[in-house]
């Protein structure tokens, strides 16, 4: 009997999930992430609690091992870190990209092997298909409920050790299978993203573990002074309220200049690009076919764009220009509903060879 260990967050999702599992004949036991630590305030830690002791109830419905498991180290010094260090940066870095990376399909996916099980599952809405001789990271049934986009940067050769039990199902049918199996859980709202920053702005979360930024200027394309701006993770490209500044027109951040700690505005027109550059990749295939779609953000429609080798990074440039590329968002490349790779974005591209 082949061993699944089921990250379980006390939700509707991973709930299914497990028991989904166990019907198909595995063997499953639960594990729930812990990160309290000091970067969690109380009522964050509050609903920590709360969600470990829904999965623990969750296991016992279905009769399964229950194991809690604490990650806050590795919250501390590699996602959180990560995250502060690119907003200090002028980037937008997105932290569910990340943690995935190096904490559920990372050093979560190490322990389950350590401990003797055969995959990791959870309830992300995505589907992993073997082709012949490799696997494929895919699009689930549900498309509106696509995740893919945050788990790209699962290691290719991972793939084997991962299941996704709601490849397909729509989250409808999740929901009313939690309910007829009277899973505890069935009416359980979606918790949210940021784990971390539960009750806080992001910009409180920086002041408090990196102190007050200083502030510095508001300028121009051409460079002239504006205002004042109160600190460069405030901003994040294509913002046009909370700026401070008057204006004949509306303006928007169109680039954010940390090593002289200044803000760059313009029109709107100014925020549309042709391509990027991305680094940090993660890829599944070798070759990319001639024209690919490309997401630059989670909830951006994808983008016509044709790819090339830039080094040990990717040129994307699009069939057309694409409004707010963010340098620390994760764009991802698909072709159709095959998840192609992807990375994490550097630089948005005027001019191009």
């Amino acid at each position: 009997m082949k061993k699944v260990m089921v990250a379980m967050s006390g939700g509707v999702d991973s709930s299914v999930a497990a028991l989904l599992l166990k019907e198909a004949g595995f063997f499953v036991a639960g594990v729930t992430m812990s990160f309290a630590n000091k970067s969690l305030d109380s009522e964050s830690r509050k609903i920590e609690q709360k969600n470990i002791e829904d999965a623990k109830q969750i296991a016992k419905q279905l009769k399964i091992k229950h194991y809690i498991i604490d990650f806050s180290k590795d919250l501390e010094n590699k996602v959180i870190e990560n995250f502060l260090k690119g907003y200090l940066e002028g980037k937008t870095p997105n932290p569910c990209v990340h943690c995935n990376k190096v904490i559920k399909f990372g050093a979560l996916l190490k322990k389950a092997k350590k401990l003797g099980f055969n995959f990791l599952a959870t309830g992300h809405y995505a589907k992993i298909e073997k082709n012949k001789d490799r696997f494929l990271l895919k699009k689930p049934k549900d498309k509106t409920k696509d995740q893919t986009y945050f788990i790209y940067s699962i290691k290719k050769e991972n793939l084997a050790d991962i299941l996704f039990p709601l490849a397909d199902y729509k989250k409808e049918q999740i929901q009313d299978i939690a309910k007829e199996r009277q899973l505890s859980v069935f009416d359980k709202p979606q918790s949210q993203d940021l784990c971390f920053i539960l009750q806080k702005k992001y910009t409180d979360f920086i002041k408090v573990k990196k102190g007050r930024e200083k502030c510095g200027l508001i300028v121009n394309t051409d460079g002239e002074a504006l205002g004042k701006h109160k600190g460069i993770s405030f901003y994040t490209i294509g913002q046009r309220k909370g700026l401070g500044i008057s204006a004949k027109e509306p303006l928007y951040v169109l680039a954010i200049d940390a090593k002289n700690n200044k803000i760059v505005v313009g029109k709107k027109k100014r925020l549309k690009k042709k391509g990027l550059i991305a680094g940090n990749l993660n890829l599944f295939v070798d070759v990319f076919p001639k024209k690919t779609k490309a997401k630059i953000r989670y909830a951006h429609k994808e983008a016509v764009c044709s790819l090339e080798n830039y080094g040990k990074k990717l040129k994307a440039i699009f069939l057309h220009k694409q409004e707010a590329i963010t340098p620390g968002q994760a764009v991802v490349f698909y072709n159709k509903d095959i998840v192609l790779g992807g990375g994490i974005i550097e630089e948005a591209l005027d001019e191009y060879n």
